[in-house]
């Protein structure tokens, strides 16, 4: 199951890097080409909608079933407390890249930067302990091997 989570965090911590690299002061000098700000916005929005996918079916279908075995996972806990502390970060986002692109406001990189160390702590954390908590040494502590192979994942 970790391997499998891990998977799919790492698409996300790879688009995470990319955005970050992208309104980093160092990436607009001449050696690393700078993202044009229309692939900025359309991967920042595409990021947002996969990690908010992602993060729901983990909280309507995956999440409910570990719980009942797995303190990490119950409502009120680290991972569901997390998702809505990353959340509120991709909301700013998002609310940021679609008046950009409405034309609303101009893109500063600045303020994607800003939006985006408003949340990167938590959501690397996340990552991270997420895939622990889904590691076979975890899982031994809640699951017979047998049982977790029949888990629904």
């Amino acid at each position: 199951m970790s391997s499998m989570m891990d998977y799919y965090h790492n698409n996300f911590r790879q688009t995470w890097n990319q955005l970050y690299t992208a309104v980093s002061p160092s990436s607009s000098s001449q050696s690393t080409p700078q993202l044009p700000s229309s692939r900025l916005i359309a991967l920042s929005l595409s990021f947002i909608q996969h990690l908010t996918i992602h993060h729901d079916i983990e909280e309507q279908h995956i999440f409910p079933i570990l719980a009942q075995r797995m303190p990490q996972f119950r409502p009120g806990s680290t991972a569901l407390e997390q998702h809505k502390q990353i959340h509120a970060g991709l909301d700013k986002l998002e609310a940021y890249m679609k008046d950009v692109k409405r034309g609303k406001i101009d893109l500063e990189r600045a303020k994607v930067k800003e939006i985006l160390d408003g949340f990167g702590e938590v959501l690397w954390q996340h990552l991270e302990e997420e895939v622990r908590f889904l590691g076979a040494e975890n899982m031994r502590r809640f699951y017979k091997k047998e049982e977790i192979a029949r888990l629904p994942m």
